[in-house]
Order: C-alpha cells, then structure tokens, then sequence
C-alpha cells in the first residue's frame, strides 16, 4: 500500500396541548417593511437554492414557506456535490448546504470568501453510530482500536473529524494512535457525491496509506486490509450482513444519549452558505433566509408530533419523539449561534488539533456579520 502525500486542499412556535408542536401561521412581519424599503425596492430576488430536501427543509425546497421578498427555485444535490460547486464549480447557487468541516478548511486553509455562513445547520448527526469494526481483531471497546488498521473514504469530511476528535476526547484514543487508509473509492458515491477537495486534506504529523486499487471501503473492512471503518454512511458489507462485520456500539442510541447528557453537543455536519457578495448587497437576505429556514423546520417538527406515527414507518415513533424532547428539549435542532456555540467552538478545535485547519478558527468569521445574533422566534 503506498503512501498519500498530504493535500492542500411566527410570530410564534408553541406547544400545543398534549404535547404536540404547532405553529401560528399568521406570517412574520415583513424583513422588507422592517429595513423601511419603499414598495419600488421590494421587488422579489430570485434566489437559487439547494440542498437535501430533509422533512425540515421540505416546505421551503416546495414552496409552502416563503423567503420574505424573494422567489426561491429549489435544486436537490447530494452533499459532494453542492460542496464541490461552491469551493471548486460555477458556484451559481446563491444559497446552498455544504459540509460544515469542508467549509471551514476551504476558509482557513484556501482563502475562500466567496460564500459566508448563515447559523442553519440541516443536517447533525451522533457518530458513534459510524464506526465499524471486524469482529475477529479483538476490538471491543474504543480503547481496542489503538494500533489497528482504520479505513476512510474521506479523511477531513465533518463527519470523520467528530469521530477522531469524540474518540480522543472520550475515550484517550490520538489519531496518532491508529494507522489510517484512505479507500481507492467510496462505497457511497451514489448518494452523497463522493469525497470533494476539502475533504481529502491530510495532517502533517500523520501517515495515512493508500487502500487497494480498486477497492471501495466496503470491501476492505469486508476483505480483512483493514480492522475498522470510519464512514458517514452504513457499509454495503454491514448492510449485507457480513457475519464478521458490527458497529462498534451495538448500542449506540444508548451510547449517544449518554454523550449529549455528559457534553450537550448534538454533532453538526452541515450548515447553510450564502453568497458573499449577495448579502453584503442585501443584509435583510441573513434574517429572511434564517426565519423560512426556521418555520419549515418547525412544520416538519410539528407533523413528526402529530401525524409521524401515519406517516413514517416504525412502530414506536412517538415514544422517541417524546424521549427526544424529554432529554434534549422541545427545540432539539435548534439554530441560530448561542445554542450552538459550544458545539460550533468544539468543532473548530478539534479541526485546529487534529492537524487540519491552519489555525483555530473563530465562530464570528466563519458566520456573516447580519447573522451572528440571529435567533428563532417563539417557543418550541
């Protein structure tokens, strides 16, 4: 196996009774009416946007939730795909998810300016649920892993960066501490675009090897080159059932609860960007974008209380919902900066320590100036 050269590379939400979220529909006053703009300055920007079209981005992505001022032409993309248009494409889209870590190492470590944050994270995810293990190199426990053979099709992705920096932190297991294999493809490629330019930057106190031509990461931890696998998403081999094959947390919704209870982090993989040069031009675009964020995320809340049992298909849907809010409150997905901080400001360490981006970053330059105190309206 050779070895890698480092690259650069409402006015109001409430609960309702019983329980149940729901959200007045009365519309929030205008942004437009707020910056004082006259009838001939209101006239609606077309704004390009794009993403996944999760439950809580649905009814802005099909237009039940309007941006204020704005029209809003929705295109869905996998997660590689809308990072490489931004930092590396035509980068068209005026609004668009990217992976939060990607987009933090292109700030720090490749001067991109062109987009700016807004503080709405579609997508956050526990990763305990990631790591997968051979069931015949006596890893049973994180601290097993020390010395052994670690595959990842992406080294610097968001979510590889939670796992080493989670690990480290909890367990006493240093990215030194393993030997690391980037896969010659990735397993995944279908639906999440595949590994783009910011997530393939190595550190420079580390050795990280090349996997077998040819071979995805799957079919590494399959085949025995490795002893476990770091990956966003379940390996074909786990899903297939390889009767050598486990997560490493059997239990892993135990095993996270545990985690939000000790840190109160709930992991962010991705967050919304927008362009530079647009907001700067049009700074009540931050607060529009922000509230029709929001008030999708609140109908896809309000429906999961409500009808979630009809419409998604496992059994006991509302006892999770009602554990969820029980442990993590009635807004568990929150956005905006102050709930996140402590989660924004632990991911910008762990970036910086683990020899990936070239200085620890502030929360205040990542985010555009006219969204640092944005907050949602109401109560959840």
């Amino acid at each position: 196996m050779s070895i890698i050269s480092r690259r650069s590379t409402l006015r109001r939400l409430l609960v309702a009774p019983a329980g149940v979220m729901g959200l007045v529909h009365s519309p929030l006053r205008s942004v437009a009416a707020e910056e004082g703009l006259s009838p001939s300055q209101q006239r609606a920007l077309t704004l390009q946007v794009a993403g996944y079209q999760y439950d809580r981005v649905a009814a802005l992505a099909d237009g039940r939730v309007k941006v204020d001022r704005c029209d809003v032409e929705f295109t869905k993309d996998s997660i590689g795909n809308l990072n490489t248009h931004v930092f590396s494409g035509p980068a068209t889209r005026d609004v668009s998810e990217v992976g939060l870590h990607p987009f933090m190492l292109a700030y720090a470590n490749g001067n991109f300016r062109d987009y700016t944050l807004l503080p709405i994270f579609p997508l956050r995810v526990f990763r305990h649920k990631s790591i997968f293990i051979r069931t015949d190199r006596g890893i049973t426990r994180p601290e097993d892993l020390v010395g052994k053979k670690i595959a990842t099709p992406g080294y610097s992705s968001t979510s590889l960066t939670w796992i080493r920096g989670t690990l480290e932190a909890q367990y006493g297991v240093k990215p030194t501490d393993v030997e690391w294999y980037v896969s010659d493809k990735d397993a995944s490629v279908k639906q999440t675009g595949g590994p783009s330019e910011f997530e393939g930057v190595l550190p420079r106190n580390l050795t990280v090897s090349q996997g077998p031509v040819g071979k995805d990461d799957s079919e590494m931890l399959a085949d025995g080159d490795v002893d476990a696998l770091f990956h966003a998403m379940e390996p074909k081999c786990y899903v297939e059932g390889h009767p050598k094959v486990r997560r490493l947390f059997q239990d892993f919704r135990t095993t996270e609860r545990a985690y939000f209870e000790k840190t109160g982090i709930f992991p962010i993989m991705h967050a919304v960007a927008i362009r530079k040069s647009l907001v700067d031009a049009h700074p009540w675009l931050s607060p529009a974008v922000f509230q029709a964020y929001s008030r999708s995320k609140a109908n896809a809340m309000r429906e999961l209380a409500t009808l979630g049992w009809a419409n998604i298909s496992l059994p006991w849907l509302a006892q999770e919902v009602e554990e969820t809010r029980s442990l993590m409150g009635t807004n568990y997905w929150p956005y905006g900066i102050e709930p996140n901080r402590k989660t924004l400001e632990t991911l910008c360490r762990y970036s910086h320590h683990q020899g990936l981006a070239s200085r620890r970053l502030r929360i205040e330059e990542l985010f555009h100036a006219s969204a640092l105190k944005l907050a949602e309206q109401g109560e959840f």
